[in-house]
């Protein structure tokens, strides 16, 4: 796949359009540098508001691109302000699904004016960012919906409409959201087995019937069925059966993941194209030498990602928790990590572990969870955080927040065997318990065995060229994309 230089005028040209927030926009970004090695002129469209994060995070320079890397922008229809968080995601959804396509399409129709570029030739949109198809529709060109989901999640976003229809949702009232409604068997979704109804994407725990969240994934996942094809950022030896229940209800679906990985095979690190980041807060990369002085699988890494927020006894609860264990502990703590409060850890926490610990406020963590000083990750259950972990060979401790990090904390402790969940109430007995049993116990060595297995099956799928990834990966942009 090495680059092959084609005359601007014919390359095809791809316009990328991730949701605007962090953990969708970084495997759009690899997306993105991954066709253009391929040769595509790329246009990537951030919202005004995430651009101009962009700016601040990375500097003036960010978004001048390359030649054929352009970076554009297009207004999310919220009310303007420049404060450096993750914008609250149910207005997120009503806003871009009400007002992004126009401006969208006046941006395309301003490029395809544009002599200096290929006309645009396909559009790669968030699966959340279904506006895009209309757009794609109208001028007759292939687009392609990236679910940044695991396959599993997206699959139970895929029969929420289901639960609407068995009456499992909304809720009554919430005093409905007891243990007994929570533990209720879900035994209808193809190949998901023994799953309980907390372990579905949580916004179907509503009782609204007008609530933004779950109407909006319904509309989303029925607007799937209109893309030329779906892609996931998945591999697949991991979610196999998941990716071929789905074959049948919507579009074909390619699995192309891990991304980094392939993106690691693809774009040196030091190119130019290797060097175009997106991360919206700023990394600070010092830890990266701190764990270089650490012994192997010695270092508990702690990280919530971009968008969880937890009540400062929550925040307490982890931090005594964590120093009671004695381990060193990498903790990425983001300046909004806990509601309405700066993110403040006890003054007498911080004394007791000076010796063994790093604190930063954001880091590069795929090379983190790469480093072989980290024994195990307290996670979220992010998609990409859990992705990263299997392909460092690192095991979890699995707090999930929101969202399908909910089902794939059901899949990584149950399925994939590489997860031990902590219950929602933090109590810090139980945190410090459990991330013992992950670096010392019996359990934590049987799952950091499955956790390397996982990894040495993903570098499988992203290295060699009969890699499932690599071979789906260039069967979906000639197939699809090239219309070969």
């Amino acid at each position: 796949m090495g680059y092959h230089v084609v005359p601007n005028v014919q390359k095809p040209h791809v316009v990328c359009v991730p949701y605007p927030a962090q953990g969708h926009i970084n495997p759009m970004m690899k997306m993105a540098k991954l066709l253009y090695a391929k040769g595509f002129h790329v246009t990537f469209v951030n919202t005004v508001y995430n651009h101009n994060r962009l700016l601040r995070s990375r500097g003036p320079k960010a978004v001048d691109g390359l030649a054929s890397f352009r970076f554009e922008s297009i207004p999310d229809g919220l009310p303007e302000t420049d404060v450096d968080v993750t914008q609250d995601i149910p207005s997120l959804c009503e806003s871009t699904a009400k007002h992004c396509l126009a401006p969208f399409k006046e941006l395309l129709r301003q490029i395809n004016a544009n002599d200096d570029v290929p006309p645009v030739s396909c559009i790669l949109s968030d699966g959340c960012m279904s506006f895009t198809l209309d757009a794609a529709e109208e001028l007759g060109i292939p687009e392609v919906l990236f679910w940044t989901t695991s396959a599993c999640g997206f699959l139970a976003y895929l029969n929420y409409y289901r639960f609407i229809e068995k009456g499992l949702a909304p809720l009554k009232d919430e005093s409905y959201l007891t243990k007994e409604y929570l533990d209720t068997e879900i035994d209808w979704i193809p190949v998901m087995k023994n799953l309980r109804l907390k372990d579905i994407p949580s916004f179907i725990r509503t009782a609204n019937p007008d609530d933004i969240m779950p109407n909006f994934l319904i509309r989303e996942t029925e607007r799937t069925k209109r893309a030329s094809a779906i892609i996931l950022n998945t591999f697949d030896d991991l979610e196999h059966d998941v990716i071929q229940s789905m074959q049948s209800i919507i579009p074909p679906v390619y699995s192309i993941g891990p991304l980094h990985l392939l993106e690691k095979q693809e774009i040196g690190e030091d190119s130019e194209l290797g060097r175009m980041g997106s991360n919206l807060w700023r990394e600070e990369a010092e830890c990266l030498d701190w764990l270089d002085t650490k012994a192997r699988n010695s270092v508990v890494y702690v990280n919530f990602g971009s968008i969880t927020v937890l009540n400062a006894k929550q925040l307490a609860e982890f931090a005594w928790g964590l120093a009671a264990t004695g381990k060193e502990f990498l903790w990425v703590i983001r300046p909004d990590l806990v509601a309405g409060d700066e993110a403040m850890v006890p003054h007498e926490f911080l004394t007791e572990t000076e010796d063994r610990r790093m604190l930063a406020s954001w880091c590069p963590q795929e090379q983190v969870l790469s480093h072989p000083a980290i024994g195990g990750f307290l996670t979220h259950c992010g998609w990409n955080s859990t992705l990263e972990s299997l392909c460092g060979g690192v095991p979890m401790v699995c707090w999930p927040f929101f969202a399908e990090q909910q089902t794939n904390c059901k899949f990584s402790c149950d399925e994939w065997e590489v997860g031990i969940e902590i219950g929602g109430d933090v109590k810090r007995e139980e945190v410090e318990a459990v991330v013992r049993e992950l670096m010392d116990g019996e359990k934590g060595k049987k799952m950091r065995e499955k956790a390397q297995q996982w990894r040495r099956l993903a570098k499988e799928a992203t290295e060699h060229k009969h890699g499932s990834s690599v071979v789906n990966f260039d069967t979906f942009v000639s197939k699809v994309l090239l219309k070969e």
